[in-house]
């Protein structure tokens, strides 16, 4: 619609419509991977996320081991989480302001030292359940700068034509990990213990480390550093809420990560409560949904658009999934659940992330993804713990559950005012071969004619 005056020919400038689609390049599932630096970049990454995910696993069955409560895996995860919710813009402020390789050198170090910190605990058999949260929340301080400096520097790695691949492949990078992590921290925690699965995942950040070092900095994009200077991190929280193509997305993303992304809770609540196994059960139900979710970067590789609509009725999906696998009445049927659980939930993620990126000033782009990052996974430290407590008070499926329905209304919610900010209608056609649910422009009035 325009809005310039009757008598100026040149047509008005377009506000973007946050529910439409950003175009991208056409590329293939795996083109971003013929980059060196990147190349380097996700071969260490995959190693390293194995890793996490080996000591995220021994992580929760420890404390659940020492403890025997919900209550306190859903405390130990709101630890690793709590410091991206209190300082996580800072961070991006911080990543922003560096050389985001230097930057990146040091964190992955200091969180190689904290899982052979918590390895030597283990190991020596002095480990006790305060050990595990104050080695979270170290994690956690690390992970509030290593998170907005790596989600940038892709960009600086691929340029703007390969984002939104490069960013779906870290996505299926590590959801790969995820499918071999947990298993391997199963077997080595029923056959060893915890401690040599944090030890393995200490060692295993040689590798991100060896690749950031092997770089050719000359082929890097140009990054825009931001000086030094007073009120950045309200110019980043004013920038975001005048765009409601990045406000609306990470307010979807910040419901679903404080209330529908507690997996370490219900999962090992299942497993232990509801089919009274073991670690080895525990970590199956990780790998069959990070199957899942490795389908769905795989599918979000290909595609060379981000939806807005797309964004929505993923997490529309996700939150219903997670409502009926939770009632699911066989081990068989909620396992097999949880495989488009994974799948619609890493569709949410990747979806947003990559279309926040690509609608930001790379001079913000450091504040804006940590922004991201803080209500994604900083709303844990809020979620995590009312989680454990349904989930011990009313048993796991309720837990599961409520997780879900909070994600769905949600969803619902951001797709009605992203609708309204893009003057938007649902319409529904319920004819064979036609979309039954599509989002189209409102009729608008016939504007009164006026005399030349």
């Amino acid at each position: 619609m325009s809005t310039g005056s009757g008598a100026d020919s040149a047509p008005a400038p377009t506000t973007p419509d946050p529910i439409q689609q950003t175009a991208q390049p056409r590329t293939s599932m795996f083109s971003s991977l013929k980059i060196r630096n990147y190349r380097l970049f996700a071969t260490g990454q995959v190693v390293s996320n194995t890793g996490t995910w080996m000591q995220r696993i021994a992580q929760d069955w420890l404390v659940l081991t020492l403890t025997g409560s919900s209550t306190a895996v859903g405390i130990t995860t709101a630890l690793q989480f709590l410091p991206m919710l209190l300082f996580g813009l800072y961070g991006g402020v911080i990543a922003d302001r560096c050389n985001k390789r230097t930057l990146l050198l040091a964190t992955q170090a200091a969180m190689g030292i904290t899982g052979l910190a918590l390895a030597a605990l283990t190991l020596s058999g002095q480990v006790q359940v305060w050990h595990v949260y104050a080695t979270a929340f170290v994690l956690g301080l690390v992970t509030v700068v290593d998170n907005p400096a790596r989600q940038s520097f892709v960009h600086e790695m691929v340029g703007p034509d390969q984002l939104r691949n490069a960013v779906s492949l870290n996505s299926a990078n590590f959801q790969s990990a995820r499918l071999v992590g947990p298993a391997v921290a199963g077997v080595l925690i029923t056959a060893v213990g915890s401690g040599y699965a944090f030890l393995l995942n200490g060692l295993s950040f040689i590798a991100p480390l060896t690749g950031l070092l092997l770089m050719r900095t000359a082929d890097l994009h140009k990054a825009v550093v931001t000086p030094r200077g007073k009120g950045q991190l309200r110019e980043g929280l004013r920038y975001v809420a005048g765009k409601p193509e990045l406000i609306w997305p990470i307010v979807l993303v910040g419901f679903i990560g404080t209330f529908g992304f507690n997996f370490p809770i219900w999962l090992s609540a299942f497993a232990d409560d509801v089919y009274h196994a073991g670690a080895g059960t525990y970590g199956l139900l990780n790998t069959l949904m990070a199957a899942g979710s490795l389908i769905g970067a795989l599918l979000a590789a290909r595609r060379g658009t981000s939806r807005m609509r797309l964004l929505v009725a993923a997490a529309v999906l996700f939150g219903v999934l997670e409502i009926v696998a939770a009632f699911a009445p066989t081990f068989w049927l909620f396992a097999a659940l949880l495989v488009p659980v994974g799948m619609f939930g890493l569709t949410v993620n990747v979806t947003a992330n990559s279309s926040i990126q690509m609608a930001t000033d790379p001079a913000m782009r450091g504040r804006v993804m940590a922004l991201f990052m803080m209500v994604f996974t900083g709303g844990t430290p809020l979620g995590a713990p009312l989680v454990g407590w349904v989930t011990d008070t009313y048993g796991p499926r309720v837990g599961f559950a409520a997780g879900g329905a909070v994600a769905t209304l949600a969803a619902i919610g951001v797709g009605v005012m992203l609708a309204r900010v893009g003057d938007l209608r649902v319409k529904i056609d319920l004819r064979r071969g036609r979309p039954h649910v599509t989002f189209v422009p409102k009729e608008q009035p016939l504007a009164t004619a006026t005399a030349a």
